[in-house]
């Protein structure tokens, strides 16, 4: 029956969200349009119940494979997002959910002293920067599905077929929500799905570097499109001096809806950068040290080149903006 698993989560998140949508409960919260969107008319923000949903329905037929340190803190940050989601709370209480979340986790998967802070702190930005890249329709979905399709497919090659199933009912999940929220979208994860799939994320990453399934590079390669914008994204906000909790379109994948690619196009070029990253991260397992180092240098190279031309042609869209009002 475990290998099911991510066939009853893909059917779960299907159903639910399709009833979720569809029907008139009072709890229903809608994203509503504002001069920091990228939409244009009022979308549902209850995916992220119907995909956790799903998650955990699939892993209902794993729960013997399935450690507490995992699922507690998942189902807490889970129920903190939705309170979020309905009634709003302040950027202080969600970090110190994510940051006691983040202690749990790496308490009681024991890692070691000497990673204990930086597990933790990676952790916590896993689970933030999924929140910050859920911007556009299809993309916290497609990263899900490629993210962890990457990590099953590890796994798998590892030899644990039961941690792959874990992360492919994950995978599956999202596949059903992509069902309803690929352009044009009609329902969204919100922060109840985007903050739980971080750090989700962060979690099985970190579990498998410390199982010896892949070495510590592996989680960041094979979700580098969500890192590399965020990460950018913040530290050039950071630069200019802007409060970091406030609402912006600065990211990379931001500037190109707005430059006319659109939400099915933006997404399916990052679905390609997806699926790229994660094949090259699973070839780069195999390879020696010195393979491996070449690997990520060359993928830092690429992020820097396509980050470039975007700022370029952003400048370039920018000033043309400016033309136009002018005249």
């Amino acid at each position: 029956m475990t290998y099911y698993a991510p066939l009853v989560s893909v059917l779960v998140t299907l159903l639910l969200t399709f009833i979720l949508m569809t029907g008139k409960t009072g709890f229903i919260v809608r994203d509503i349009p504002n001069e920091r969107s990228l939409h244009s008319t009022p979308v549902p923000r209850v995916g992220g119940i119907a995909l956790m949903a799903g998650v955990l329905s699939g892993w209902m037929l794993l729960m013997q494979f399935l450690a507490w340190w995992i699922v507690l803190p998942a189902a807490g940050l889970f129920a903190l997002s939705l309170l979020d989601d309905m009634r709003g709370l302040s950027p202080q209480i969600r970090l110190v959910g994510h940051f006691l979340a983040a202690l749990v986790a790496v308490t009681g998967a024991g890692v070691p002293l000497l990673w204990f802070v930086p597990v933790l702190l990676f952790i916590v930005w896993m689970t933030n920067l999924y929140n910050f890249m859920d911007g556009a329709d299809g993309l916290a979905g497609g990263m899900a599905l490629f993210g962890f399709g990457g990590y099953a497919a590890g796994a798998w090659l590892a030899g644990n077929e039961m941690f792959a199933l874990l992360n492919f009912s994950v995978a599956a999940a999202a596949l059903g929500f992509l069902f309803f929220n690929f352009h044009p979208a009609r329902v969204f994860m919100g922060d109840a799905g985007s903050i739980p799939l971080g750090f989700l994320a962060a979690v099985f990453g970190a579990s498998g570097w410390q199982a010896g399934y892949w070495p510590f590079w592996f989680p960041l390669l094979v979700f580098s499109p969500f890192v590399a914008d965020a990460t950018v994204t913040l530290l050039k906000r950071a630069r200019r001096g802007e409060r970091l909790s406030q609402a912006h379109r600065s990211h990379y994948y931001q500037h190109l809806v707005q430059m006319g690619w659109g939400h099915r196009n933006t997404a399916l070029a990052e679905y390609a950068l997806m699926s790229l990253a994660g094949m090259s991260a699973l070839w780069g397992i195999g390879l020696a040290h010195a393979g491996q180092g070449y690997l990520l240098l060359g993928w830092g190279v690429v992020y820097l080149a396509l980050m470039a031309s975007i700022d370029k042609r952003w400048r370039n869209h920018q000033s043309a903006e400016k033309r136009i009002a002018d005249a």
